[in-house]
């Protein structure tokens, strides 16, 4: 039996029970998402599944990462809501696709593990899955493992494998409309131009699991908790100097009340110079290479290839007085003594994210 794989949360649960209910099948796991994004993100899934399925010693097959068709297929109902016309276009590409390779490999069923997802409609997933397999002679089973308490036991299940359990579908614009109705940042849909990992970040979250793996793989006892905290993202600097654009890096947990500012430099102290305005601090490139020890020749490298986020955090710590000062600070090459514009789009947010923890 050909197993479409969506996410170890969900496969995890429903490939042990498809085992007790199928004893004579031998289960074939199919990861194939390409509704998942952005990529790093269903990485991150697929690293996951990919444990999940070693454990359970299920014999696991990568589909292709076909974003492009994907986008294609659901083109015209990106603001369709979730469980509407954009899911059963979904559901029915990567539902043929499984049915294909079942075909290709000779397997006369196939299933999905979306069956078991608390956030998809049973019966539009049996509906898809049923005409598909019908045009490719093959049989959809649809088990409802969702009954009887079943939700519980894979929440259950999942805690216990210490399983990443992400909080969206995987569809860009299920995404888009789930942190719209939250209030929230889509983070997820942020990278940043210096490739520097960000607080809970995807590629945060890639990291602690490719850890715990190794940690697994040496038989060393570990743990994983949440903390709650304060993130931050830049998502727009633009700094000129009596009107000429002028290169500068901004530094972590940096606002701006109304995301624009004008002045001088009026004062200066030790090294950090003080704007006549908003609280804005400007540092130079050499105070700032000298107090992370680093070597940049411009500000420019620096905004291409900073140091690790945390790095930045204990410059900022040790320039201010206080850890819940969020004045921007500004790194430029030589300290501006003209007319100073700043352009500045950064957001404070409240947050959790995990920590691993050997043991």
């Amino acid at each position: 039996m050909l197993v479409h794989i969506c996410c170890a949360v969900d496969s995890h649960y429903f490939l042990q029970k498809l085992r007790d209910d199928y004893p004579n099948e031998k289960l074939i796991g199919y990861f194939y998402d390409p509704n998942i994004h952005p990529y790093s993100e269903y990485y991150l899934r697929l690293l996951e599944v990919r444990r999940s399925c070693a454990q359970l010693d299920i014999e696991l097959t990568e589909g292709t990462y076909d974003m492009e068709g994907w986008l294609a297929a659901v083109r015209g109902l990106e603001h369709e809501p979730e469980k509407g016309a954009r899911c059963s276009v979904c559901f029915d590409h990567r539902f043929e696709a499984s049915a294909q390779k079942a075909a290709e490999l000779g397997e006369k069923v196939f299933t999905s593990t979306l069956l078991t997802s608390p956030k998809k409609s049973l019966e539009q997933l049996r509906n898809s899955g049923e005409e598909i397999a019908a045009r490719f002679g093959i049989t959809f089973v649809a088990p409802d493992y969702r009954k009887a308490s079943g939700t519980q036991e894979q929440n259950i299940l999942a805690k216990e494998a210490k399983l990443y359990r992400q909080d969206y579908c995987g569809c860009v614009f299920a995404l888009g409309q789930q942190r719209a109705q939250q209030e929230r940042i889509a983070d997820e849909l942020m990278s940043p131009i210096s490739g520097q990992i960000q607080p809970e970040s995807i590629e945060e979250r890639i990291a602690l699991y490719e850890q715990r793996l190794e940690l697994e793989a040496d038989d060393r006892p570990y743990t994983i908790v949440k903390e709650r905290f304060l993130n931050w993202r830049l998502s727009h600097a633009r700094l000129t100097v009596r009107g000429v654009p002028t290169p500068v890096h901004i530094l972590p947990y940096s606002t701006l009340k109304k995301n624009y500012t004008r002045g001088r430099i009026e004062q200066q102290v030790k090294s950090i110079a003080y704007l006549s305005r908003d609280e804005v601090k400007f540092l130079s490139l050499a105070d700032y290479n000298q107090m992370t020890q680093s070597h940049y020749g411009d500000v420019a490298t620096l905004i291409f290839a900073p140091p690790p986020f945390e790095t930045e955090v204990a410059l900022r710590r040790s320039l201010l007085t206080s850890a819940y000062d969020l004045s921007t600070i500004c790194i430029v090459e030589v300290l501006p003594h003209n007319k100073i514009e700043l352009w500045l789009e950064a957001q404070t947010y409240e947050d959790v994210r995990e920590r691993l923890i050997p043991l």
